[in-house]
């Protein structure tokens, strides 16, 4: 039988990239998919932002697992549209037991590039984002007396990225925020657990992203090493992060929580 057979997980920035194989690997263990992504312009990024096509890529991809998707187009920022969107899939699903907060921006630039607008932007959707998925799902999560969430951070939420100090601030606070809600929700057996990954081969590597991370880079190349992996391999694949995931969701992690897992074959300790 499939890992998480009957059961229904809820991602946020799912038509791509890292969300987008999230939500092929929980379908292919056995879940019902409902999940929201901007599928629109991102503010100030270097790479290609999401599309409508792309969120409907990952519905048929979802589909074709054989398991129902539930996706909407929407907005991290947006509480009340993120409360709207988890009752009307509970009341169609049946119920939530699974959160992965995947969505978020990132954009290299030097400490006095930086701009009020790109720091606004990085807490907005990165760490209030996050936080809106976790108050928007957890009172269902609540009321099935058990679940398990994950909030994707990054290796800048461990040790730091150069030249990233606006996003390496907002995954650091995603990291606090998972102990701090796994240990309130602890009491309801719901599991908070974060990942973080390093360099990932995915469409934020896409547009100017390569190139605007080496333009940065040379403003200090001390730094430019920095988050090196130990392993041949310099990205992981955005099916590797979803094997991390995909562990936590499952009844194979069922007393861990409050962990921090790394997928970046040990660039934090470079």
């Amino acid at each position: 039988m499939s890992r998480l057979a009957g059961k229904v997980a809820f991602i946020t920035g799912l038509a791509r990239g890292q969300g987008r194989a999230h939500a092929v690997r929980l379908a292919r263990e056995g879940a019902d998919i409902v999940g929201i992504d901007l599928a629109g312009p991102l503010p100030g990024v270097p790479y290609t932002s999401p599309s409508r096509a792309d969120l409907e890529v990952t519905a048929k991809m979802v589909e074709a697992e054989g398991r129902r998707a539930f996706l909407r187009q929407g907005d991290v920022r947006d509480l009340d549209g993120m409360k709207a969107l988890a009752s009307e899939s509970v009341a169609e699903l049946g119920g939530l037991d699974i959160v992965v907060a995947n969505a978020g921006i990132c954009i290299p630039a030097t400490w006095d590039e930086a701009t009020p607008e790109m720091f606004r932007d990085h807490m907005d959707i990165n760490v209030t984002g996050v936080w809106n998925t976790v108050m928007a799902t957890a009172p269902h999560l609540v009321a099935r007396g058990r679940g398990s969430i994950v909030l994707i951070s990054s290796y800048a939420g461990k040790k730091m990225q150069p030249f990233m100090v606006h996003y390496t601030t907002s995954k650091h606070a995603v990291t606090g925020m998972t102990r701090a809600f796994a240990a309130e929700l602890g009491a309801h057996n719901i599991r908070v657990n974060s990942v973080h990954p390093g360099a990932v081969d995915s469409p934020m590597g896409s547009g100017d992203m390569q190139a605007r991370i080496q333009q940065t880079a040379e403003s200090n190349p001390r730094l430019g090493a920095m988050g090196t992996p130990f392993l041949n391999d310099y990205a992981a694949t955005v099916d590797q992060i979803a094997d991390a995931v995909a562990f936590l969701v499952s009844d194979e992690s069922s007393f861990v929580t409050a962990e921090h897992l790394s997928v970046d074959g040990g660039a934090q300790y470079f």
